[in-house]
């Protein structure tokens, strides 16, 4: 079978050099590889993602001159399958509710010295909601509370036992070849929520399987995930990809590109006069 790859992005804000990075290195991996590239839409966060978005990176990689194949996969349509995966990792005892919010949460781990964040920064959870008993977790949930599915990382490794991936690419202390995953460094990570049956976790493992990727090719911010990608491939008996994390384009200040601090779009600098081989150039591929 010829290797697959994809790109996916969310429709929560225009694409942005960086993306334009990580899209043209999986369509030149594909093509040299004679393989396919697909185009993943990933749209489960209905509060930021927007159609006119959607839109744009469609137009955006077509002026690039990416072509994928279709139809595309759109997250919020396959709801029911990582509903049914959620439920395979609930029915081996592995998931519990928490019912702090990030407030709460932060609030906690802020009373006790030196807490551990994950590779996101996030502080990881304190574990109140593993020693509520099941009668007091029925009754919040009845009574309308709002929580989140939460994995019982100890539980899971000790299920999964000691994980590896191949990595082709570099992490962000050089890693490369055969790389042991750690995803206790993710702590109790949330799987799903009371109101979307998934995370980006979970559903980007679901994906590829369903999908048949066999490479992934993302940037290195996200080279850690990987471990947590790992550990539920592990526990839902899905095949592990390939991994190759790439460089991320940093701005001035030598952070990395993001929607978040408005760095430039796509099709701003279109509208700048632009060429897509300007923009290969601009990513360090021309």
């Amino acid at each position: 079978m010829p290797p697959v790859f994809r790109f996916a992005p969310s429709p929560n804000g225009y694409l942005h050099l960086g993306h334009a990075l990580s899209a043209i290195l999986n369509f030149d991996m594909a093509k040299a590889a004679g393989g396919r590239f697909l185009l993943r839409i990933e749209d489960i966060d209905a509060t930021r993602c927007r159609p006119e978005y959607e839109e744009a990176i469609y137009e955006d990689l077509a002026w690039l001159g990416l072509s994928w194949e279709e139809p595309v996969r759109r997250q919020s349509q396959h709801l029911d399958a990582y509903r049914q995966a959620r439920d395979r990792l609930d029915a081996m005892g592995l998931l519990f509710p928490a019912f702090e919010s990030r407030g709460e949460i932060a609030r906690l781990a802020g009373e006790r010295a030196f807490w551990p964040l994950d590779p996101d920064g996030a502080p990881l959870y304190p574990g109140e909601g593993k020693m509520l008993p099941d009668e007091e977790r029925r009754r919040r949930i009845a009574a309308g509370a709002p929580y989140a599915l939460r994995i019982d990382m100890d539980k899971a490794i000790a299920r999964a036992g000691a994980l590896h991936w191949q990595e082709s690419g570099r992490g962000p202390g050089g890693e490369s070849g055969i790389v042991t995953a750690d995803p206790r460094a993710w702590g109790d990570a949330v799987l799903a929520r009371k109101e979307v049956p998934t995370s980006y976790h979970l559903s980007v493992v679901v994906d590829d399987t369903l999908q048949g990727v066999t490479h992934v090719v993302r940037g290195v911010d996200l080279f850690w995930s990987t471990s947590l990608h790992r550990l539920l491939q592990s526990l839902l008996g899905l095949p592990a990809p390939l991994y190759h994390h790439h460089r991320l384009v940093l701005d001035a200040d030598g952070r990395k590109l993001s929607k978040s601090t408005a760095a430039t779009a796509l099709r701003a600098l279109r509208q700048a006069g632009a060429t897509p081989d300007a923009i290969r150039a601009m990513v360090g591929l021309g």
